[in-house]
């Protein structure tokens, strides 16, 4: 069986041959610290850095390291504001840092030497005229959103050696990018109407976007949301109201999904998410990724106790034990070992490889893994 062919029947609680062992990629300057000690050639790391997962250079650390795929293979449209932003130097501070409007209209704070998320200072989308002036033109569909090249690159899926998801954007993750948290928080109670137009216009690109791919006739093996609204604590949104006016969306959007044969729908939510998981799942979402363990010990196993195999889930592999020894690696792979045994997970580490990861131990856990 291939890789896609074993994903495919874990996930839908079939008979598989192999746990496939896989990747979500690394940080810039893990790649970078790794082709330092020579353990891969720069090129490697700067085609990574450059062209992302599952690119040339992603192949080949891959291959060294011993991963069989990078979980991030998806294609789907351009569902950010269109064109960009004018990126503008708004004020130069004396230690270095500099107040930037970024392509999304944001206001950040860049500091010399971090590459984390800049910090929010605020947010061009201040009322709602500058709403219709300058940030709902730039939220409709067109032809120059569809990634046609790459649609037209894409193998049918009995040639595919790894499983690729359309890319089904983000239903209040971009809102909150653009807004910033503070001011996502504050809208919904200044302007609700402005706050619900806001995310009919963004969910309603991705819809567009969606339906238009899904047109072309390409075939799929999953689909995939991207969110990033939970912190270490829970959600950064009202989770009623998110249920009442972004979970229609979801169920809209899945169930178009549905209608072109692709059963598996993931996504991509950091943080504590539980509150959040009944309203993904009762709108159609069934796989949970990354399943960030964090502080909160996140695990896929209360919640498939909760509710039962409609939770399904890829990630969950505590990645900051490869800054540690060959037992803690151990430990964790022994962890892992009961939650496969519930069927319906694949183990990744639950974000980017940091830069303190050693790249021997990052070896010997995809050695474990393979030998399972």
């Amino acid at each position: 069986m291939t890789h896609r062919e074993n994903t495919l029947a874990i996930l839908r609680y079939e008979p598989y041959a192999r746990m496939p062992v896989v990747s979500f990629g690394y940080w810039e300057k893990t790649v970078r610290k790794w082709a330092d000690e020579g353990h891969i050639t720069h090129a490697e790391a700067e085609d990574y850095i450059r062209a992302g997962d599952n690119s040339a250079g992603d192949r080949s650390i891959m291959q060294k390291l011993g991963f069989d795929f990078n979980w991030n293979a998806c294609i789907g449209a351009y569902v950010l504001p269109y064109p960009h932003f004018e990126r503008q130097v708004l004020e130069e501070k004396p230690d270095g840092s500099r107040v930037v409007r970024d392509a999304l209209g944001l206001i950040c704070l860049e500091k010399p030497g971090i590459v984390s998320i800049p910090a929010e200072i605020g947010t061009s989308l201040t009322d709602r005229d500058i709403w219709e002036a300058e940030y709902r033109p730039r939220l409709q569909m067109c032809a120059e959103r569809l990634p046609r090249e790459a649609l037209a690159a894409l193998p049918p899926p009995e040639e595919r050696e790894i499983p690729v998801g359309l890319h089904l954007g983000s239903l209040m993750g971009h809102m909150r990018n653009i807004l910033g948290v503070e001011q996502l928080s504050y809208l919904y109670a200044d302007d609700e109407d402005l706050y619900k137009e806001i995310i009919d216009t963004m969910c309603g690109l991705c819809y567009d976007g969606a339906k238009a791919i899904l047109e072309t006739g390409v075939k799929f093996d999953y689909a995939h949301f991207w969110e990033d609204i939970c912190f270490k604590n829970g959600p950064l949104v009202i989770p009623a109201v998110f249920e009442e006016l972004v979970g229609p969306w979801y169920k809209k959007i899945t169930a178009l999904v549905h209608a072109y044969g692709i059963d598996i729908i993931s996504l991509d939510c950091d943080g504590c998410i539980d509150s959040l998981l009944p309203i993904w799942l009762k709108n159609g979402v069934n796989t949970m990724f990354p399943i960030e363990v964090g502080t909160w010990n996140a695990s896929i196993a209360p919640w498939r106790a909760q509710y039962g195999k409609a939770v399904r889930g890829v990630g969950g592999m505590n990645k900051n034990v490869f800054s540690k020894d060959r037992a803690a690696v151990e430990a964790e792979v022994n962890r892992l070992k009961p939650l496969i045994a519930l069927g319906g997970f694949i183990p990744c580490p639950d974000h980017r490889i940091a830069p303190d990861a050693k790249f021997e131990l990052v070896q010997y856990y995809c050695s474990l893994m393979h030998n399972l």
